[in-house]
């Protein structure tokens, strides 16, 4: 191992020389690895190479897609990026099974945006308040500049508020601040409004007289975003007689007893309910990749908002009432679908384009179908057949592969499944005895 002065400077050919060199010795044929997932198009590569900081190569994830989405009555093929087995399988099933019932209905409950100025302030709060009320007007006037554009499109500033926080953490305030930024995800033109009100807090801080004479200024600690944003949140859902989810009443109504129990035991136990929402996040975060959005944004806002009651709880919820069953979820997703990756990366526009190039909240409803089929389809196989005999059979290729089967192994290895329980080591015993 060693220690390197300047690593960013190097070239990307001297970047992987002194990788290979000091890390991968042991791995001869790392340079060829690295340079095989690099892009023919020179000017491709040099994009994808811009997109980050230190690049070596690409790290490449399947695009796959999941058609037949009727959504509030138009019909969708999602574009999904994601290398877990089985997971488009299973939102392309649940995707034909509610087709045939009347699709999936969406609703925008909300678009709000926050971001916080938190500040430091060791004076009389009731100063403070008479001096954001006066401050407040120039909060809005001084971001002008780069609020100008985004109210052209609709966005802008919602409002700003103070917050005493003091009771929890001594001498703490925030500015409390809203957004809407339309079809953008808005990080930077939120982060660049914020780090104005800062500023001219600061600054107008100190011609204020009541603070001046105390030397009492607020002081700010950092101004930024929030990833959490309960206020951007999208509702979707499936619903259908009972009778239609079996061959007989009393199948159908079996399985909704036990389709329900499954959500309701994922709403109460936290165990449960984290690997009830990783599923349920296999159809977002596949969608939120493909279409060049931030998926770590997505993720903590999203557990956030399952933990919003005091307790990690299951974003989806399900009802059975009046011969009528109702399946839903409600989920907080910040999307964009102009600026950053949107207009940069070529498989991104594609994916856009696949979706008919749609809004940021067109793009809401549609993400969070996803999420809702991907976990429509998960607790479908718990409840019946098991996870397993689905999944298995999906990874059974990247088993073959790991072991390089040839077209014959691989082929006979299919067939021999279609009776067999796909397991790691009864894939091995095949190969094993097709090899004999």
């Amino acid at each position: 191992m060693s220690q390197i002065s300047g690593f960013s400077k190097l070239s990307k050919l001297e970047k992987i020389d002194w990788l290979t060199e000091h890390y991968l010795s042991d791995y001869p044929s790392a340079k060829t690895i690295i340079k095989q997932y690099w892009n023919s198009d020179e000017k491709l590569q040099k994009l994808h190479d811009e997109f980050t900081e230190n690049t070596i190569s690409n790290y490449y994830l399947p695009l796959g897609i999941a058609p037949n989405f009727d959504i509030d009555g138009q019909l969708f093929a999602i574009p999904m990026a994601i290398e877990e087995s089985s997971v488009i399988a299973a939102a392309s099933k649940a995707a034909k099974f509610w087709l045939e019932k009347g699709g999936f209905s969406t609703k925008i409950l909300g678009t709000t945006k926050v971001g916080h100025v938190h500040f430091n302030f060791k004076g009389d709060p009731s100063v403070l308040k008479t001096f954001f009320e006066d401050l407040k007007p120039k909060l809005f006037s001084e971001t002008a500049p780069i609020t100008k554009n985004m109210e052209k499109r609709g966005g802008g500033i919602k409002a700003i508020k103070l917050i005493d926080k003091t009771s929890e953490l001594e001498n703490y305030y925030q500015l409390y601040c809203t957004f809407n930024t339309v079809d953008a995800m808005g990080a930077n033109f939120i982060n660049s409004c914020l780090e104005q009100f800062g500023q001219t807090l600061e600054e107008q801080a100190k011609t204020y007289e009541a603070f001046s004479s105390k030397q009492t200024f607020p002081e700010v600690i950092m101004c930024i975003l929030s990833n959490y944003v309960p206020e951007c949140l999208v509702r979707a859902e499936v619903s259908c007689p009972i009778a239609q989810l079996g061959n007989t009443d009393e199948e159908a109504q079996q399985f909704v007893n036990k389709f329900t129990q499954a959500i309701k035991i994922a709403e109460i136990e936290p165990y449960r309910a984290v690997t009830h929402n990783k599923g349920i996040m296999n159809g977002i975060d596949a969608v939120v990749l493909a279409t060049g959005n931030d998926f770590r944004a997505i993720e903590a806002g999203v557990h956030a908002y399952a933990a919003r009651n005091g307790h990690y709880s299951s974003l989806t919820h399900v009802s059975a009432k009046d011969g009528i069953f109702k399946f839903w979820i409600e989920v907080p997703l910040a999307l964009g679908t102009i600026g950053g990756l949107t207009s940069l990366h070529p498989l991104v526009k594609l994916s856009l384009g696949m979706l008919n190039h749609p809004s940021a909240e067109e793009l809401m409803r549609i993400t969070a179908v996803a999420g809702l089929a991907q976990n429509f389809a998960a607790v479908n196989s718990l409840v019946t057949t098991g996870i397993q005999k689905g999944h298995m059979k999906m990874h059974l290729m990247n088993i073959l592969n790991q072991f390089e089967a040839n077209e014959k192994e691989r082929a006979d290895a299919v067939e021999y499944f279609k009776t067999h329980t796909v397991t790691h080591s009864e894939v091995i015993s095949l190969l094993e005895k097709l090899r004999a």
